[in-house]
This record gives structure tokens, C-alpha cells and sequence, in this order.
């Protein structure tokens, strides 16, 4: 007969993560960090000089112009992002681009030409096409074309250089080599614990509906990309306020030094590639070579794209891509820029 009397074991459990556990905060992420500076100053100037001082003003306006003039295709990115996640099968892409990767690449660079949008389009886009198997090397390509030689960006060109075809040629050629040039450099240098880890989805996921999951897609990567956006737009607001037009003039008459100078321009004024044509045309005491430098680098490295990349590939990405980006540009600009202008 079985004793019913016996004693109760009591098994310890390993504390697990429940509602009533304290879960540890996450630390800012290195962006946000990094902000912390440009936020603590522009924060000091408003409370000395007052809301309505012409400084702040100024700033105001810039950072407000550059997040409203990405913002609509911010939009158009995610929201076509989404939509290839969504909606487009996997096995398109494997027949579209070709098999070997080091054909891909100009493939994809080309392939550029069809999305009207900015830079800020390109990302989520890029991060899309990898995620349905894409190949880094090309979805990287056409992450840095698209914004450089599609027909509004090209036509922009012709409209802000009446009268030098050559400019627009000399765009298009070099934004191409740029773009060719860094995906083939991923795949010969490129290292996969750079990139952030993606899960990669290669069909449609079971108890989802396909709206469903544009909406989720779509939500996510527009909430989060805009964020690193308008931290861009405030750094590049700063640049503009704190920086003299005097400083711009002192580098105009070197040759190499002006070529330098409005690279590193464009990245920090993280001029729209709809807009940046009508910028450089108004820099009219640098060379050709300078201006064509500046509209070859602003769509593939400025401040909030290396947000904006940062944030979906990861900072070991953004600052080694940017900068080998930044190099390769320009001398693309200043070879073909030499051959052309």
C-alpha cells in the first residue's frame, strides 16, 4: 500500500526572465551617443541667445529642410522595401541577376537607374534585397547607384548645367565606377560579421498574410530609419551654422584641395541627390572636377546616410564602407571628371 504521507520535495528553479523581474536597461546605441554633443550644444545656444536668435534660426531651418526634403522618399523606400518582402519571391532575383557575383555587381549598378528616389530610399531597399538573398556585393552596388544616376537625379543635372552634357555624362560614368569599384571590393575584402546578422526570408511566412507583413515591414524599418535620419539632418544643420562662407572661399584655389574639400562638403551637408545638381552648380569658384566630386559623393556618403546605414547594417559596416566609399569616389570623380571636363 502506497503512503500518502510522504513528504513534499521542493525543486529549485532557476530564476527565469518574468514579468516581476527587473530586466536590465539597454544601453544607447552609438548614434544616439554621439549625438549627445550637437544635442547638448544646440540646447545651449537656444537658452543663451533665446529661440529667435539668428543662429538658431538658421538651424532650425536647415534641419527641418533636410528632414522634410528625405522624408517623402524615406517613404517611398520603405514603403518599396516592404512591398519586396511582401509580395516578391525570392527565386525573381536569382533569375534576374546573374549567377556569378562579379557579374552581379555591375548588374545591379545599372539596375539603379529605375528608382526615382534619394539615398534615403536606397538603404531600406539594399537591406531588403539581402534579406531575400541577394548577394551583398550587388545589393551594395545598387545601394550607392540608385541615388546617382536615375533620370530625376540626371535630369536635375542638365537643368542646374544648362549647355554641359558633359557634366551629366561625367556624373553618370563615375557614380557607375564608384558603384562597380565598392562592390567589387566587398567581394574580395568584404567579411560577413561586418554586416549585422539579417534574417533572410525566402517565401511567404505561414499565418501572415502578405498585407500583413508589408504593414509590419513597412512600420519597422520606417520608424527606425527615421530616427538615424533626423540625426543626420541635425548634424549636418550644425555643420551649416557653425561653419564660415570664408572657409569655403580659402579652398577654391587648389586644385586638389578644392576636389577634397567639397567631398567632404557633401557628406556633411547631406544635400538631397534630387537637389544636390543645383548646389554644386552655385559653387561656381570651384573647378568642375570639385563640383562633379561633390554630386558624385553626396548620394553615397553623407551624415544621415551613415546613420541610416549604421543602423540596419551596423556601425562596423557604415564606417569602413563609408570610408572606402568616400576614397573611391573620388577618384573616380577626379579620372573621369579630368578625361571629360
Amino acid at each position: 500500500m502506497q503512503k500518502t504521507d510522504e513528504p513534499t520535495q521542493t525543486v529549485a528553479v532557476a530564476p527565469t526572465a518574468t514579468a516581476d523581474a527587473p530586466i536590465p536597461p539597454k544601453p544607447l546605441p552609438w548614434p544616439l551617443l554621439a549625438a549627445l554633443p550637437v544635442v547638448a550644444s544646440a540646447a545651449t545656444v537656444v537658452a543663451v541667445r533665446g529661440p529667435d536668435d539668428p543662429a538658431v534660426a538658421a538651424w532650425r531651418t536647415v534641419c527641418l529642410a533636410v528632414t522634410v526634403q528625405a522624408l517623402p522618399f524615406l517613404l517611398l523606400g520603405t514603403a518599396l522595401s516592404g512591398a519586396i518582402n511582401a509580395f516578391v519571391p525570392a527565386r525573381v532575383f536569382s533569375r534576374v541577376l546573374p549567377k556569378r557575383p562579379a557579374l552581379a555587381v555591375p548588374v545591379a549598378g545599372v539596375a539603379g537607374v529605375v528608382l526615382p528616389g534619394c539615398e534615403c530610399a536606397s538603404v531600406p531597399v539594399a537591406n531588403s534585397l539581402i534579406r531575400r538573398g541577394v548577394t551583398p556585393a550587388a545589393a551594395f552596388a545598387f545601394l550607392l547607384s540608385a541615388p546617382a544616376v536615375n533620370p530625376v537625379v540626371l535630369t536635375a543635372t542638365a537643368i542646374a548645367f544648362p549647355g554641359s552634357p558633359a557634366m551629366v555624362a561625367a556624373r553618370l560614368l563615375a557614380s557607375l565606377a564608384t558603384a562597380a569599384v565598392m562592390g567589387w571590393l566587398w567581394l574580395w575584402l568584404g567579411r560577413e560579421e561586418w554586416l549585422r546578422p539579417v534574417v533572410r526570408h525566402t517565401g511567404h511566412r505561414p499565418g501572415h498574410s502578405r498585407l500583413r507583413e508589408f504593414r509590419l515591414g513597412f512600420q519597422h524599418d520606417f520608424l527606425h530609419a527615421g530616427g538615424f535620419l533626423v540625426l543626420g539632418a541635425m548634424a549636418a544643420a550644425t555643420f551649416n551654422v557653425v561653419v564660415p562662407r570664408s572657409v569655403l572661399d580659402a579652398f577654391s584655389g587648389s586644385p586638389w584641395l578644392s576636389v577634397l574639400f567639397l567631398a567632404g562638403l557633401a557628406v556633411v551637408l547631406a544635400v538631397c541627390s534630387e537637389a544636390d545638381a543645383f548646389v554644386a552648380a552655385s559653387l561656381s569658384g570651384f573647378s568642375p572636377v570639385a563640383r562633379l566630386a561633390f554630386m558624385v559623393v553626396g548620394p553615397m556618403v553623407d551624415l544621415k546616410l551613415i546613420a541610416l546605414q549604421a543602423g540596419t547594417f551596423g556601425r562596423a559596416f557604415a564606417f569602413r564602407f563609408s570610408s572606402a566609399t568616400t576614397v573611391v569616389a573620388v577618384v573616380c570623380s577626379a579620372l573621369i571628371g579630368g578625361a571629360l571636363l
